[in-house]
């Protein structure tokens, strides 16, 4: 399989989140904004990208027994990376994501592709691999994001883009408006793999 397909893959076919159903938690939790979708889409791409590499690099030396605890110790490491990074530089984004950079620690989505790819693919496959999930992921939640930034405060990345009359949805800033989002880009996605016949 080539590297440009491990890539897509993760963007359309296995997306992560309107596809596979991972990582539900901060879609919900954090795409009120679209920055914040973004934030958290990028992060997670760091941490995929780079714990792929490592484990794949290590998979030979990771003895069977071990090696759930030594991916997370792993994964572990990227993410306070990552989290000092965002409270460094973006502290306001930082705080707006709040626990879920913690937590991306236990996200089914990077121990998942640890478990069920690095850990058995060379690493050009494996950050290949990291990269389409991360790119799939960060596409969601910033899609996500902006729809519900857009129905309930009539902004897109801070910017008004709704006219003086506009009201909003103020549904859509809760956790009620994030389900209703998800269901529907979900259902819209799978729609548009069954119609284009993309299974």
């Amino acid at each position: 399989m080539s590297l440009m397909k491990e890539v897509t893959k993760g963007i359309f076919k296995e997306n992560p989140t309107f596809r596979l159903v991972l990582g539900t938690c901060p879609t919900l939790a954090v795409t009120t904004l679209a920055v914040n979708g973004l934030g958290m889409g990028l992060s997670t791409a760091a941490v995929l990208i780079a714990s792929n590499f490592v484990i794949s690099l290590l998979r030979k030396f990771i003895p069977d027994k071990i090696r759930i605890p030594a991916y997370i110790v792993i994964i572990a490491t990227f993410v306070t990376v990552v989290d000092m990074l965002l409270n460094a530089f973006t502290p306001e984004l930082h705080s707006a994501l709040g626990i879920f950079i913690p937590l991306i620690v236990v996200n089914c989505i990077i121990l998942g592709r640890a478990e069920a790819f690095a850990s058995k693919n060379p690493i050009a496959a494996s950050v290949a691999d990291g990269l389409g999930m991360g790119l799939g992921f960060t596409l969601s939640l910033t899609i996500m994001g902006s729809i519900r930034e857009i129905l309930s405060a009539g902004t897109i990345f801070g910017v008004t883009i709704m006219g003086a009359g506009y009201e909003p949805f103020q549904i859509f800033g809760s956790p009620a408006g994030g389900f209703l989002v998800y269901g529907l880009m979900m259902a819209l996605v799978n729609m548009l793999f069954k119609k284009f016949r993309l299974e």
